[in-house]
């Protein structure tokens, strides 16, 4: 009976042990399946993923939950910084945070981008509401105001600049009218030019003034006659003629000096020649050169007569029919004259090419009858100068010794060798001087080759003698 009862209660034992197995596992499953459900469901981002980055997917969905969360305006906002800090349940996230899970607390964390550190949009999100982002707004009215206050400051800056200019302009000058006073104070009188020579004509027409005070007015006025308006203004109130009058005078200084003030006012102004020719400045300049002058008041008259004729065909006229070539002729065979001869000698040459360029400039543009070309036409110059011998005479005038002297002489012997060609080839005296001048010209052109001059003057000199030589051999 003992025996089996224990074998009876070993039996019972055994099933309970075997029951409570069996309810020990089914209560594990249940745990597991329970905590799997759960911890999924509380943690979505468990997922197999790295926790410093997510997937543009999951970032695309943060934001969006973000955005909605932040759409109530019951919800705490959260403020990240640039570190990790936890999140509590219920806190807003800012749209564009960085949000990771903590694996070993299992709380989320967030904190701003990295690419947010200099740029912290969220100062204007208040606790528990949220707020305009853009607190310091503008009207137009305030943006005009500013911009008006601005343009005030600038203005004023400006003016105080205007202002120290100014000052500074008045330190280093002083006003006209204060000059003109202390002028005044001191009897000086600012005067134009115009009465300026008013004043030099009305001191040398006068007859109180003396010959030294005459002669300085004449030098004075030359300097601004140089002018072209300044010498058109002499004739508008009578100075012209009044200077052409004083070659009239017994005193070679005052005939000197009154053509040297002709000679300027004559260069390359037309309107002025004409005047003086209607005033017989040509007549008064020839007879100058015809009698006895000093060499000093010849030399000033020569200057005014070639400047009454260049580039005047009229005046050209005029002085072939006053027999200026016998005036000048005379001239260039006196004595001591060499410096005469050469400006003769050159006004010729000045005078015959022009008439050829005249000629050629019409036929290029083909107008036959310019007036201009006409009065050229009428000026026979070349015949009047072989009648006059000048074809010996220029020939003659190679044997001055300056080198300059026969450079022009070698020129107006080429303009004249269309008219003296066979008076040329006649004249022995004419072919010895140019073989000398050949020779002594080839040895200076050696010399001047030797010094790496390929065109020198001296090369020129002997081109144009070769030239000459060729054309009458």
């Amino acid at each position: 009976m003992q025996t089996g009862s224990s074998a009876g209660r070993r039996v019972k034992l055994g099933l309970v042990l075997s029951r409570m197995a069996s309810l020990g596992m089914l209560l594990g499953l249940l745990m597991a399946f329970c905590f799997t459900f759960c911890f999924s469901h509380q943690n979505p981002e468990f997922a197999l993923t790295n926790p410093e980055k997510s997937t543009t997917k999951e970032t695309e969905k943060k934001e969006t939950t973000a955005e909605e969360e932040l759409d109530s305006d019951v919800l705490e906002v959260f403020h990240p910084s640039h570190e990790w800090q936890a999140l509590r349940p219920g806190q807003a996230v800012p749209a564009g945070s960085h949000v990771r899970l903590n694996l070993q607390t299992g709380a989320r964390e967030v904190k701003l981008q990295d690419e947010d550190k200099f740029r912290d949009t969220l100062k204007g999100l208040k606790k528990g509401r949220r707020l305009d982002i853009n607190t310091n707004t503008y009207t137009s009215q305030d943006l005009k105001s500013a911009l008006a206050k601005f343009k005030e400051g600038a203005e004023m800056e400006s003016s105080k600049e205007d202002k120290a200019r100014q000052a500074e302009v008045k330190r280093l000058f002083r006003p006209i009218e204060e000059l003109k006073k202390d002028f005044e104070e001191l009897n000086v009188v600012i005067e134009t030019d115009m009465q300026i020579m008013v004043r030099l004509i009305n001191k040398f027409n006068s007859s109180s003034s003396t010959l030294e005070e005459k002669v300085a007015a004449l030098f004075d006025l030359e300097y601004y006659v140089h002018q072209m308006d300044n010498a058109q203004d002499l004739l508008s109130f009578g100075g012209l003629q009044v200077v052409i009058n004083g070659l009239n005078s017994t005193e070679p200084l005052v005939k000197e000096y009154a053509a040297f003030v002709l000679g300027a006012a004559f260069s390359s102004n037309p309107k002025v020649q004409v005047e003086a020719i209607e005033g017989g400045a040509l007549q008064k300049l020839l007879v100058i050169l015809a009698t006895e002058q000093p060499f000093t008041a010849k030399k000033k008259v020569l200057f005014a007569l070639c400047s009454l004729l260049r580039h005047f065909p009229y005046a050209q006229q005029q002085f072939l029919k006053l027999g200026g070539l016998q005036v000048l002729r005379s001239l260039v065979q006196q004595k001591g004259t060499e410096v005469l001869a050469v400006r003769v000698v050159t006004l010729l040459y000045d005078l015959v090419t022009e008439k050829m360029f005249a000629e050629e400039e019409a036929e290029l543009t083909r107008e036959t009858s310019p007036e201009k070309l006409q009065q050229y036409r009428q000026v026979h110059l070349l015949p009047s100068l072989q009648e006059q011998g000048w074809c010996e005479i220029t020939a003659h005038l190679l044997a001055l010794p300056e080198h300059d002297a026969r450079e022009k002489v070698l020129q107006t012997l080429g303009a004249l060798l269309v008219t003296c060609r066979d008076h040329y080839r006649q004249d022995p005296q004419l072919s010895r001087m140019l073989a000398s001048l050949q020779d002594e010209y080839q040895v200076l052109a050696a010399l001047e080759l030797q010094d790496g001059e390929d065109e020198g003057y001296f090369r020129e000199l002997l081109g144009s003698i070769n030239s000459l030589l060729k054309e009458l051999s």
